[in-house]
Order: C-alpha cells, then structure tokens, then sequence
C-alpha cells in the first residue's frame, strides 16, 4: 500500500501539491481537505471578474472535487475543516466535512503518513467601528466574490472606498472605476506599493490619478459609517463610501500548525527547512501561510504570492514522497496591472537593500520600450538596484505601458544566475524593431551602473540630490544643480536655483559652470547629462555626479522645489 498523503488547503499550494504528488507517486493514497467549497480556483483572477474583464463566473474555477478525483484518483473533501493535528497518532480530526457526493458524510478524522499544509492566508480587517457593516467587503476568495457582485447589482454603489495600496487594492481600485464608481484608495503609509521604492509608488499614484482615482496617503481608516454611507479618515476628513474594500494585508493561517506545536518563524510566518519540512520530520508546508528565504539578502520573509506558492507546493509534494529537492527561496517576482499601464519588480528594492547592509547602487532609465522610430513606441521607467563592491545585480523595478514585465522576468532570471552589472550589459536580448531596441533598456540600465561603479560617470538618485539641497540650505549654503537641458525645457520646469547650461554649448560655456565645489547634473533621463559629465569630468571638474534618470526621477521622487518659468 502506498503513503498515505494528506494536504490541508487547496488554491495555489495544496491543489499544485495534490497534482505533483499523484504525477511522483501513482500507489500513493491521497486526500485533499478544504475548508470552502471550492478546491482550486483562480484566486488572482478575482478582480478581473468583477471589473468584467473576465465575463464568465466558471472560468475563475480551475477544478472541481470530480475532476480531481478523475485525472488525479484524488479524494477531495470540500466544506470540511481541519480542526486537529495530532502528530503521535498521525491523525487529523475534521469538522463539517459533506464528503464528495451531494448530502454525503464524511469521515471525522483522516490517518496520514505524510502531511502537507497548504492553508494559505486570510485577509486582514481592521478592528474599526463599522467594519461589520453589510457594505464593507474582502476579496479573497469565490464567495467574496459573489457577495461583492451581488451587492454591486443590488444596490448600484456610485462610490467605492478601497483601503490598502497594495496588489490586491489596486486592481479593486480598478475594477470599480471600470464598473463606473467614483473610487478613493487610502494607504496609511506615505506611499501607495510599499514594496517598490517611492519614486514607484508615485509614478502608480500619478497614473491613477489621470483614470479618476483620487488618493490619500498617510491616513488611515477610522471608521466606517454605513447610514450616512461615509468613512472616516484618522486626519479627520470623511470620503464617500457606497461600498468599502478592506485590502490592507495577509495574515497567515497558523491557528492548526500553533495549536499542533509547530515552529514559528521571526518573520511570523510557519517555520520550515529548505526542503520545506516543518519542525515536525512528516509535516511539510506551501504557500502563504510559510516564512521563506529572500534569495538575495537571506532574509527570513513572507510572500504570498501565488508563483512562489504553486513551486512550493510542488517542492513539497515531491519531498513528502521521498524526494529531496531544495526550495532555493524567492525573490518576490510580481506585476500589477493599471488601467493601461503596468507596475512590476523583483529581489530587493533599494530602500531593502539598504537596510541588509549593502553598499548600493541605483542606475534609472527612461527608456521606450521598443525602437523609438517605429510606430507605437512607449516610455518604460526601469531601476536596477546593483551592489557597488561586488557589481552583482540585487533587484529591479519597472513601470510603463508596455513592456514591463519582460524586463522584470530578464532581471529574475539573472538574479537566480547571481550575474553582474557586466553580464546584464553583455545579454544578448531578442531585437527587432517592433519589439525592442539594439540595446534593450536592461543592457542600458547596466550600462549606467558600470559607469558608476568603474568611476567613469558617478551617479545618485534623485533623493540623494533632494537630501543634499536639504541639508545645504539647513546649513545656510547651496549645492550647484546643473541642468543640461534645452532652455524650452527648462522654462517649462526645473529644480529651484539650477544653472542651465545645454549639453551642446558646454564646452564653451565652462566658465558659468562653478568650480572647486560638487557639480550636481542632470538631464531629462540622464543620457545627455551624462555627456555633459564628461565633458566636465575631463575639462578639471573632478567632482561630478549625475542624477541617475534624471528631471523625471526628480519629478517622480517628488519633494523639490520646481519652478515653472524664469526666474
């Protein structure tokens, strides 16, 4: 007779689990026990259903109890709680469970050999006075679905509230203003998508702004007042509230493995091996509900993120019935969708990298996504985050309408490859025309960072340029900002107190340019002011830095004093 497989948790890890291990183990006897109705469904395709890109209910369920049980020989119980582990007896006692058949029982306890846990997370809710009331909704799985449509249909809400600015917000923000409602998204940080750095998080505020989404951040939710149909904010301002989405976080579903004596993690996730072995030797673990390695700074994270989850489950699987292959970590690979834009990064953003230690640098490019000169072409921002001593590539982000996600998945890769800002520059990427560049943005952002860490151009994010006029005029003085733009653009906009002085009249222009102090240039993007660095740099200016993508990183950084205009 086989093992005896048990798996606790369906969707993303526990129904990818249940697959592999009936691909790795045909004699194996397995029983998959899910606590909704639904066994495996498409969880991330939520919000595209009730914006109604995604028209049709059943194409959000992937199988069903029959199907798995078909292709797979697995027994599924749905509506069935796990409510006890108890690892002498190697039991599991279920509550609720109808079985397979329509009115059928179940059984109150299932034996295992191995066992693998896939609960996942649940959405946070804040303990706020009218969380509870009947317009006040999460997103996580088919029924909250149902309810939100229904009410939707119902009740014809023109206004939405969405709390949290983070993936799942978002695209609810989206999908109510697709819907026709009026939308506010409020994000108690400073930022909306904390887990890309601020230059992102306001380009994303910018582009929801020009869809009619308005945004407030650094304020919280205080209350929800459903007779009045009103929230309000902790900077005491109210916002219209037909119907609120709480999106403001993940909590992992540790209630069994806690009460079971399981190991907890520091990141507050479920404690596991490489081998995603939890401490007890026959208990494996996928998905949201586990703490992982970051596979750059070594980091113990979470990251509920269904990718990571589905590749768990399958490790888990595997390793539960006799294999040993490792769980490498992850790299929090993700992408969100915009409206008619994109958002997306991977492995550590700068601010991370900072606080693990690492001597960082940033190189930002603005770059078109394909070949300026053929029709179509569209900006992308990208960011490579690279360590200065060693040159080895730590992360990536990128926002634009097209094209975002290519280069992402480009830097994945090679950060799974741990290569260098000499073997991005040197990737031989797909080009023609309609899709790309001779040089693609990736090898261009490399390109910038080589520059940097080799001494040849110097360069510094905009914020390290906002710090030094900062602290400059705390101390009563200047930093000399020179912008090499043409004069149409710096009349249209520019940083307070900067000389203009275009690229193509420096050379005979060097005596308006100040000497014996930190010459701060910049460009639109940085490819101009990178010519002018080095007409300075070899002309006796020796300190010369260049603002790494330039006016538009420092208008996406925000926080300078711009000036429209002469002064």
């Amino acid at each position: 007779m086989g093992t005896k497989l048990v798996i606790i948790g369906g969707v993303a890890g526990g129904a990818t689990a249940a697959a592999r291990a009936r691909r790795v183990s045909e004699s194996a006897e397995i029983t998959l026990v899910e606590r909704g109705p639904y066994v495996s469904f498409a969880n991330c395709g939520l919000p595209y259903y009730i914006s109604g890109a995604i028209t049709k209910r059943s194409k959000l369920l992937l199988q069903t109890p029959e199907g798995f049980d078909a292709r797979y020989r697995v027994k599924v119980l749905v509506n069935t709680a796990a409510v006890e582990i108890d690892r002498k007896r190697h039991m599991v006692r279920l509550s609720g469970s109808p079985g397979q058949a329509e009115g059928g029982s179940g059984p109150s306890a299932i034996e295992y050999d191995k066992l693998i846990l896939a609960q996942g997370g649940s959405p946070a809710s804040p303990p706020i006075p009218g969380a509870d009331s009947p317009n006040v909704f999460t997103l996580w799985t088919i029924p909250d679905v149902d309810r939100i449509s229904a009410y939707l249909e119902k009740e014809g809400p023109r206004t939405a509230l969405v709390a949290g600015g983070g993936f799942i917000g978002l695209e609810m923000a989206e999908a109510f203003r697709e819907r026709g409602l009026d939308v506010t998204v409020v994000e108690l940080l400073p930022r909306l998508m904390s887990v890309m750095d601020g230059e992102f998080g306001r380009m994303i505020e910018a582009k929801l702004a020009e869809k009619g989404v308005r945004v407030v951040t650094g304020a919280g939710l205080e209350s929800v007042d459903y007779p009045s149909r009103e929230a309000r904010l902790s900077d005491g301002s109210r916002v219209p509230a037909d119907i609120v989405l709480f999106s403001i976080g993940v909590r992992p579903e540790l209630a069994l493995a806690k009460a079971s004596g399981l190991g907890i993690g520091s990141s507050g996730g479920l404690l596991v091996d490489d081998e995603l072995r939890t401490s007890d030797p026959d208990i494996y673990a996928a998905g949201d509900m586990i703490e992982v390695t970051q596979a750059v700074s070594g980091k113990k994270v979470r990251v509920p993120l269904a990718g990571p989850a589905n590749r768990q489950g399958r490790v888990a699987a595997s390793n539960a019935l006799g294999m040993r292959i490792k769980y490498r970590g992850a790299y929090g690979t993700s992408v969100v969708k915009l409206f008619d834009a994109a958002a997306a990064s991977t492995g550590l953003t700068e601010k991370a990298a900072r606080e693990a230690g690492m001597d960082v640098g940033s190189a930002m490019v603005f770059k078109d996504h394909h070949a300026s000169y053929y029709p179509g072409s569209k900006e992308l921002a990208l960011k490579l985050v690279y360590d200065r001593k060693s040159s080895r590539i730590l992360g990536a982000q990128a926002f634009g309408a097209e094209g975002v996600e290519k280069r992402i998945d480009v830097v994945a890769t090679a950060l799974r490859g741990k290569l260098t800002l000499q073997d991005l520059a040197d990737l031989d990427l797909a080009y023609a025309p309609p899709f790309s560049s001779a040089n693609d943005p990736v090898n261009v952002a490399a390109f910038v960072g080589l520059n940097d860490v080799s001494g040849l151009a110097p360069t510094e994010t905009a914020a390290a340029l906002k710090a030094a006029i900062a602290a400059a005029r705390a101390a009563g003085g200047s930093v000399a900002v020179l912008d090499v733009r043409n004069r149409g653009e710096y009349e249209a906009a520019h940083v307070f107190g900067s000389l203009n002085v275009p690229v193509d009249e420096l050379r005979f222009s060097l005596d308006s340019v100040p000497r014996g102090c930190r010459i701060h240039v910049h460009c639109r993007s940085g490819l101009r002011s990178y010519l002018a660095q080095r007409i300075l740099k070899q002309s006796g200016f020796d300190d010369v830095v260049n603002v790494t993508g330039g006016f538009m990183a420092i208008q996406a950084e925000g926080g300078f004093d711009i000036k429209s205009g002469g002064e």
